[in-house]
C-alpha cells in the first residue's frame, strides 16, 4: 500500500499540469473522471499515514476534490477544478494553526519523532515555525485564489510551479536556519 501513498502524493503534486493538460488533450469529462479516480486514491492512502491529522486531510481532500470535480462535470465548467489549491492550502492552514493551540504543535511532534527529548528551546523554535508555515499558507492560499479567476495558464503556472518552489525555499531556508540555532545552542 505504500507504493499507493506514493503514486497518490505524486499524482496530486502533478495536478495543476494534468488538469491543464487533461483539459487541452481529453476534455472536461474524461479529466473529470480521471480526477475523481484519483481523489478516491487519495482517500484510501490516506488511511496509510500515522499521524491522524494526515488521516483527516486526505479524507477531507479527497473528498472535496472528488465534489469539485462532480461540480466541474455536471456543470461543464473547468473552473471547478481550480479551487482545489485554495482547499488544500485551507486545510493545512487549519492543521497548522489548531495545533498552535494544542500542547505540542504539529511541527514540534514531528519533531519529535526525530528528537524524542526536544529541549525547551527547540519547542519554542517549532511554535515559531509552525506559525512561519501559517502565514505562508494564508499568502499562498489567497494568490490560489486570486489566480481561479485568471487564465488557466497563470493558474497552472502558480500551483503547478511558483507555489512549489516558494514551499520548497521555505522548507530549505528553515532547515539553515534550524542548523544554525542548533549550533548556536
Amino acid at each position: 500500500m505504500h507504493l499507493l501513498t506514493v503514486l497518490s502524493a505524486i499524482a496530486l503534486l502533478a495536478y495543476p499540469l494534468a488538469v491543464y493538460y487533461g483539459l487541452s488533450q481529453w476534455g472536461l469529462g474524461t479529466v473529470a473522471g480521471l480526477l475523481a479516480v484519483l481523489f478516491l486514491l487519495r482517500i484510501i492512502a490516506g488511511n496509510q499515514t500515522r499521524l491522524r491529522e494526515f488521516k483527516y486531510i486526505a479524507w477531507i481532500s479527497g473528498g472535496a476534490g472528488i465534489v469539485l470535480t462532480l461540480l466541474g462535470g455536471l456543470f461543464r465548467q473547468e473552473g471547478w477544478f481550480t479551487f482545489y489549491p485554495v482547499i488544500v492550502n485551507t486545510l493545512m492552514l487549519g492543521l497548522f494553526a489548531s495545533s498552535l493551540w494544542q500542547k505540542k504543535t504539529l511541527i514540534e511532534r514531528l519533531a519529535r519523532l526525530q528528537e524524542p527529548d526536544l529541549p525547551e528551546s527547540g519547542v519554542r523554535y517549532t511554535r515559531t515555525v509552525t506559525k512561519v508555515w501559517c502565514g505562508f499558507f494564508v499568502l499562498n492560499g489567497t494568490i490560489a485564489l486570486t489566480t481561479c479567476f485568471m487564465p488557466l495558464a497563470v493558474w497552472t503556472l502558480y500551483n503547478g510551479l511558483i507555489s512549489y518552489i516558494l514551499a520548497g525555499c521555505l522548507f530549505i531556508s528553515e532547515w539553515f536556519i534550524r542548523q544554525w540555532v542548533q549550533k548556536k545552542s
